[in-house]
């Protein structure tokens, strides 16, 4: 029997809806399967078991987020440009695709039957050069010497969690989409000043 590619990528996109809305151990293979108008066995001929489909999805969904950083650092500005640059793709990103950051983080906590290799994720940060820039950085003074682990939370924890805590946040303030999505624009000037100055120090000049 051959692979449909059709049939192949409707199982992807039925299942990227199943698995965003619901989880990983929320939903089962038939009701992946029903979706999609097929059979349980047919989902399993092209993808094994459910753990291994949502293994790709979430690879998938991280690529996603690993292709905007890799666009930015790759280019030939410097190191500050692109904290700017990274932090204005960043809320670009999540504002189309306000879904994934809790999926991606509450999936890689899921217990399925695939594991996720996330090494090639960081190879392909380090293809960039972007670490040794910021090493380099660091050494003539330009940049806070802080490890690029802890630079890593920082750009997460003041990107991602405003996207994921939007239902709590308009809960405990009573805001309308509207209003959190004007607060949501205002925080992003308020995290890009903070992080370009705390990064940047001896920057003469924050624009």
């Amino acid at each position: 029997m051959k692979k449909d590619l059709s049939t192949e990528q409707k199982i992807k996109d039925a299942a990227r809806k199943v698995f965003m809305s619901k989880g990983f151990s929320g939903c089962t293979t038939r009701e992946i399967a029903k979706s999609v108008g097929i059979n349980v066995a047919l989902l399993n001929y092209y993808f094994r078991s459910k753990g291994k489909l949502f293994e790709l999805i979430l690879e998938a969904a991280l690529s996603d987020f690993i292709d905007a950083m890799v666009d930015v650092f790759s280019r030939d500005i410097s190191i500050e440009d692109k904290t700017r640059m990274l932090i204005e793709k960043e809320f670009e990103f999540l504002r189309k695709h306000p879904e994934l950051p809790l999926f991606i983080h509450a999936g890689l906590n899921q217990e399925s039957d695939g594991e996720l290799d996330q090494s090639n994720f960081l190879g392909r940060l380090h293809e960039t050069g972007i670490f040794e820039q910021c090493e380099q950085a660091q050494q003539e003074g330009k940049m806070r010497k802080v490890n690029m682990i802890n630079v890593t939370l920082l750009f997460m924890s003041n990107c991602h969690f405003p996207i994921m805590s939007k239902k709590l946040v308009c809960g405990i303030y009573q805001l309308k989409d509207k209003d959190y999505d004007e607060r949501l624009t205002e925080h992003q000037k308020i995290v890009t000043e903070m992080l370009i100055h705390y990064l940047f120090p001896n920057t003469k000049q924050h624009a």
